[in-house]
Parts: C-alpha cells; structure tokens; sequence
C-alpha cells in the first residue's frame, strides 16, 4: 500500500519544477522499468500491481505492491501501465569523447517527444552521445522519457552551455541542418564529427550556422510544408551510418 506523502510525491512529477529540480524521475510500463531493472542505473523505488510482479522472477529493491486504483493515482500516463519506478539520475563523471564518435547536437528542440524520438532513433542507429542546449526539453521529463522507449539507458545526453566553443576546438567535421544545404543524397558523410538539428520552428542560432562545414538539407519532392524534426533527424542518420 502507499502513503498519502508517497502518493502526493509523485504526483507531483506532472510539474517541471519537481522533475527538473529532484533528484529522481519516473519510469512507467513494464518495457521500460524491465530494462531499467536490467541495467546499473539506480533504482530508487518500484510500485506494481501484484500481476506485472509474478512476470518479473528476479529480486527488485524498494517494491511497494500496489492496487489498480492506486496505480491510477500516481501514474502520469493516461492508461496505466502495471508498474512505475522512481529512478536516481545519473551524473556522468567521464568526460565527454569526440574524437571516434558521432555526436548529435540538438539546439533548441522544444517538443519532448520529439526528443524522445530523436534520442530513440539516434539509439536505434548506433549512437552513444548527445549534446544539447539549456533551452531544448529536458532529458527528464517523463513525455521525454517515455518517448525514448528505453534508449535513455544507452545514449548518453548531456546539457552544454557553450556549445560553439566546443565545434570551434574540434578538427572534427560538423554537418548542419538547413534549408539551403547541399542534398544528403550528394553529401559524404564521416563516421565521427557532428550533425547539428535546429529547433523545430527556428533552425539553428546563428553563431553555431557560422561553424558549420557542410550545410546539408533533404530535398523536398512533394509539398508538404515542412518535415518533423525528428523524421528529418532519423532520415539524416540513416544516410549518415548507411556510409
């Protein structure tokens, strides 16, 4: 059973200010709190229904067994998916690495599904790491988090302040998203460097356009006004591993 205290706290996750500021955030549905129990991030506390627990055959630290109607209560998704965590966030003490990897850098993505997405599809394609701007949707938000569908265990996403002093100490190439780019069908890409993707209705900020070295744009053959981030972010991935 859960105390009102434990019931309060959660359902205090709705709001930015609890997600953002806690040292802990949520994880709902069997998929992603199995993976999450399967990895070495820590796991503060399980909430089930008694069915999700006879699926589940190993220990599980912190568990409090639940009723449907509790469940109900502190779950953040509008069906309730048979268990949710609260999970300690991770602080990465390694420094990021740029040389031998391809970095994704997101500035500006404001829609937390579409970063999820992008966090998602980056996953799906082999990448390890993403650096984004402080204005884009934060990693924590728990529409983020579900949207990753378990891939914010695996890709590495870091907020930077300073972003163009980064590009600009790389001798590293770094490809960016825009309109008047050179088609990704006639681009060459490396396997380690940076792919810039702008915010959804803005682009990219000007002083991180002044360090790009290959402006690269999908061309348009119907007429559709514009291509979601994220469907442009996976289209460019796939373009970028398939060389």
């Amino acid at each position: 059973m859960i105390s009102k205290n434990e019931l309060k706290y959660i359902q205090s996750f709705a709001h930015k200010k609890q997600w953002a500021q806690e040292s802990v955030f949520i994880v709902e549905g069997p998929k992603l709190v199995g993976e999450l129990l399967d990895s070495d991030w820590e796991v503060e506390a399980v909430y089930c229904i008694e069915s999700w627990l006879k699926q589940w055959s190993k220990p599980i630290p912190h568990l409090t067994i639940v009723s449907d109607q509790e469940l109900e209560k502190i779950s953040l998704l509008q069906q309730p998916n048979q268990v949710l965590a609260l999970v300690k966030k991770k602080p990465y003490n390694a420094p990021l690495t740029f040389n031998g990897n391809f970095t994704l850098v997101l500035d500006g993505i404001q829609d937390p599904g579409n970063l999820g997405t992008i966090i998602r599809t980056f996953d799906w394609f082999g990448g390890k790491q993403i650096i984004v701007t402080e204005d884009t949707a934060g990693l924590y938000n728990p529409k983020v988090i579900q949207s990753t569908m378990g891939s914010f265990l695996r890709v590495r996403v870091e907020v930077v302040h300073n972003i163009a002093a980064i590009l600009s100490q790389q001798k590293l190439p770094v490809y960016g998203a825009l309109l008047e780019g050179t088609s990704i069908y006639q681009t060459t890409f490396q396997q380690d460097g940076f792919l810039i993707i702008g915010n959804e209705s803005k682009g990219i900020r000007e002083d991180l356009i002044s360090l790009i070295d290959h402006a690269i744009a999908i061309p348009q053959f119907g007429s559709a006004e514009s291509l979601n981030a994220a469907v442009a972010t996976g289209i460019m991935l796939s373009h970028w591993k398939a060389q």
